[in-house]
């Protein structure tokens, strides 16, 4: 299992726009139930984005909210074991049962989804895939591919590591993020951390089982952070959706040699370096990041929609020659 993506954003630590703690449905899961929010119409098609390791559902609610003023059903899912979703009753946090979450989630959709998933999240949603080629209409990989660069991964894991006895406070807390991440401004008002953070005995603890961290029967915590490169390489090679991969520019996780690596494995695959991002892109420039996604959607997916089809095994009219460019801050794969 693959820890990745902690990154608290500074719009989730604001007191404005707060969304309800409590999560707008449950869905399921395997073998446990996946909190969610939703926006838009459930009569619109359905967008399913997933945060990536130690994140919650309320990193998408900017995205989500503007996907659903777009004429799609947003929604923002918890992993398990993170935020409201359940924890996995046998400590079961591999990669196998993070897809096969997303394939009994499926199973709850009247139609095929499109999987925008961040870091873990979408690692999750390429194990499933790999298992189910039609189970989705389209995929958005967000800072994250079967390649990745040991560094930045093992940065990540270190961080989430780092408080295993908690935090006297939610400024304590940001503190922390704040020393982690110097790019990113110190949250002005805390409180808006109690949805990444439970309290326990006095301490507040970051909003995920414990045991997605440190497995007990796991002597070498290392081995926590190791990916399948195998099996998600596979997975994408089997890819025959319309596919996006988002880079951050200035991501330590996803290298530009990674991400033509993947893009050999995914030719129909459409690419996008967003300039000045790091790992968790959408944080790091909302806009861009929401633009492009409506960009992809729009041009390769309402297509479909329009036409009546549904996802196809081999090359067909919407696995054309994929786009490289478009919009502010957007750039294409360099030579």
């Amino acid at each position: 299992m693959l820890i990745l993506a902690f990154v608290v954003t500074e719009h989730e630590s604001e007191q404005q726009d707060r969304p309800a703690l409590t999560p707008s449905l449950l869905l399921p899961g395997d073998g446990l139930e996946l909190a969610a929010d939703a926006y838009g119409d459930p009569a619109d098609p359905p967008v399913v984005l997933l945060p990536g390791g130690g994140q919650t559902r309320h990193s998408w609610r900017r995205t989500a909210r503007r996907l659903g003023d777009h004429g799609w059903y947003a929604l923002a899912v918890d992993l398990r074991g993170h935020g409201d979703s359940g924890w996995a009753p046998d400590g079961d946090y591999t990669f196998e049962r993070f897809g096969a979450d997303l394939l009994a989630l499926r199973a709850a959709l009247s139609q095929p989804p499109v999987f925008v998933g961040a870091s873990l999240g979408g690692l999750a949603a390429l194990i499933a895939l790999g298992r189910e080629p039609d189970l989705a209409r389209g995929l958005v990989l967000v800072d994250v591919s079967p390649f990745l660069q040991n560094e930045g991964t093992a940065r990540i894991a270190g961080f989430m590591r780092s408080a295993p006895e908690g935090f006297a406070s939610p400024a304590e807390a940001a503190d922390a993020v704040a020393a982690y991440l110097p790019h990113r401004q110190r949250p002005r008002d805390t409180s808006g951390l109690h949805r990444n953070l439970r309290l326990v005995d006095g301490r507040w603890f970051w909003h995920w089982d414990p045991v997605f961290l440190f497995p007990p029967d796991e002597p070498d915590p290392e081995r926590v952070t190791s990916m399948p490169t195998d099996l998600t390489a596979a997975a994408a090679a089997s890819l025959r959706i319309p596919t996006m991969l988002v880079r951050g520019s200035r991501s330590d996780v996803v290298s530009e040699e990674d991400a033509r690596r993947f893009l050999a494995l995914v030719p129909h695959a459409d690419y996008c370096d967003v300039a000045g991002a790091h790992h968790m892109v959408a944080g790091d420039d909302n806009a861009s990041f929401d633009g492009r996604i409506l960009d992809f959607l729009d041009r390769r997916i309402r297509p479909r929609l329009i036409l009546d089809t549904a996802p196809v095994r081999g090359p067909g009219p919407a696995d054309e020659a994929p786009a490289l460019d478009s919009g502010p801050g957007v750039h294409g794969m360099p030579a």
